[in-house]
C-alpha cells in the first residue's frame, strides 16, 4: 500500500485531511463533519466503508454518493498510474482507498474513515491534519490485540499532529491516548460541552430527529472537530443529514442499524424507548451472545435472518446463543407486522439482506 501510494502521490493533490479511527461511530461522525463542512461552502469528500447497497456509497462527494462516471474516470486514471501488476497486488479496500484519493483531489477537505485498526490501515498512508478517535471497544481481536489497551494502541498510533478523543467507555483508552500523544508530540483535544446556544439548538434537533444519546455524542465530536479545523458551521444544517443505517427510521415501526458489537449494542439498548422485535444475525468473529445479552431488556423476541457471507455464523450457533440468553425466537418470514416495532441489527450484511427482502433496491429511501 505504501509503495502504491508513493507511485500515486506525485500525480494528485491532497486536500486537508481528517482521519476517523475507532470501533463505533466512525461512519456517523465522519458524515456529520463532511456534511456540515460541505453546507458551509467547502468542497468535501467522505470515504467510508462498507457500503449497504451500492459501492458508490463509499465515496461521497459534495452531498451525494459518487456517480458511476466519476468513479470510472478515477479508476482509469489510477490504473494507468499504478499499472496492472501493482493494481492486482492491492486488496479491494486498498485500491478503493487510493481511488477515493483520486476522486477527492480537488476538494477542500477529505474525511477518511479507517477500515480496520488505524496504524496499519490502508487509510493511514497519507498525512492528516486531525485524527478523530471515536469510542474504542473490543472487536477484531485477531488483528488488533486481545486487550483494550492493545486495541487502543493499534488504532491511536495512527495519529500525527492533532487528535480529538471522543468520550470513551474504557478509561484505559484515555490513558493510551495521552501516552501516545505525548510520545508523538501531538496536541490532544477532548470533546467537551458545546457553547450554550449550540447546545440548545442541538437539544431541539435531537427531539425532532429522535436521535439516541450515542448519535448526540457523535454530533458533539463532529462539531468539536470542525472548531479545531476552524471551519464554520450552522448546526441547523444537520436537519438535512441522513444517517442511513445508523439507528435510521426506515418507517414508523422499523429502525435499522449496522452496529454489530457489544459497544454498539449498549448504545442501541439505551437509545430504544420501547420493546422491539429484533431481526438479527451476525458474522462469526463477533461476540453475538454478549450482543444478545445486552439487547435482551428491550427485545420481545428474535427473528433470525439468514445472510449470504462466508464470514456469517452458522444458524445453529445463533440459535444456541439466543436460547442460552433466554429470548424466544423464530425465523424472519420476509414480512413485518404493522402493529410491532422492529430493530434490524447485526451488520451491514443483515441490513442489506433485510432491505433486499422488503423492497426493490431502487425503492430504498436514501
Amino acid at each position: 500500500m505504501h509503495v502504491a501510494y508513493g507511485l500515486l502521490k506525485p500525480h494528485i493533490r491532497q486536500p486537508r485531511t481528517v482521519h476517523i479511527v475507532g470501533t463505533n461511530g466512525k461512519g456517523s461522525t465522519g458524515r456529520m463533519i463532511a456534511h456540515l463542512a460541505y453546507k458551509s461552502g467547502l468542497s468535501v469528500g467522505h470515504f467510508s466503508s462498507p457500503h449497504i447497497l451500492k459501492f458508490n456509497e463509499r465515496i461521497w462527494i459534495n452531498g451525494s454518493d459518487s456517480a458511476d462516471s466519476l468513479l470510472e474516470e478515477a479508476h482509469q486514471r489510477l490504473f494507468a498510474i499504478l499499472g496492472e501488476e501493482m493494481s492486482d497486488r492491492l486488496s479491494y479496500f486498498e485500491y478503493t482507498t487510493l481511488l477515493s484519493f483520486v476522486v477527492f483531489e480537488n476538494c477542500d477537505l477529505m474525511v477518511l474513515e479507517a477500515g480496520l485498526g488505524g496504524e496499519f490501515d490502508a487509510t493511514n498512508v497519507c498525512d492528516k491534519e486531525l485524527s478523530v478517535i471515536t469510542p474504542i471497544g473490543i472487536d477484531h481481536q485477531a488483528f488488533l490485540g486481545e486487550t483494550i489497551e492493545e486495541i487502543a494502541g493499534t488504532k491511536i498510533r495512527s495519529i500525527q499532529k492533532q487528535v480529538l478523543l471522543a468520550p470513551q467507555v474504557y478509561d484505559e483508552v484515555v490513558d493510551v491516548a495521552r501516552e501516545i500523544a505525548q510520545e508523538k508530540g501531538a496536541e490532544l483535544f477532548s470533546a467537551e460541552r458545546l457553547a450554550f446556544n449550540v447546545e440548545k439548538e442541538l437539544e431541539q434537533l435531537v427531539k425532532e430527529r429522535s436521535w439516541g444519546d450515542y448519535i448526540v455524542d457523535n454530533t458533539i465530536v463532529a462539531l468539536k472537530a470542525l472548531e479545531i479545523l476552524d471551519i464554520s458551521y450552522d448546526i441547523s444544517d444537520l436537519k438535512s443529514l441522513e444517517l442511513f443505517g445508523r439507528f435510521y427510521p426506515l418507517s414508523e415501526n422499523i429502525r435499522i442499524d449496522v452496529g454489530h458489537n457489544p459497544l454498539a449494542a449498549g448504545a442501541i439498548e439505551k437509545a430504544l424507548d420501547k420493546k422491539v422485535v429484533l431481526i438479527y444475525n451476525s458474522l462469526d468473529d463477533k461476540d453475538y451472545e454478549e450482543v444478545l445479552r445486552i439487547l435482551k431488556p428491550k427485545v420481545k423476541y428474535v427473528q433470525i435472518l439468514p445472510i449470504h457471507s462466508q464470514r456469517a455464523t452458522t444458524l445453529s450457533k445463533i440459535e444456541e446463543a439466543v436460547k442460552k440468553v433466554g429470548i424466544p425466537y423464530d425465523y424472519f418470514k420476509d414480512s413485518v407486522d404493522k402493529d410491532e416495532n422492529y430493530l434490524v441489527f447485526g451488520s451491514f450484511y443483515v441490513i442489506e439482506e433485510f432491505l433486499k427482502k422488503m423492497q426493490k433496491k431502487s425503492d430504498v429511501p436514501k
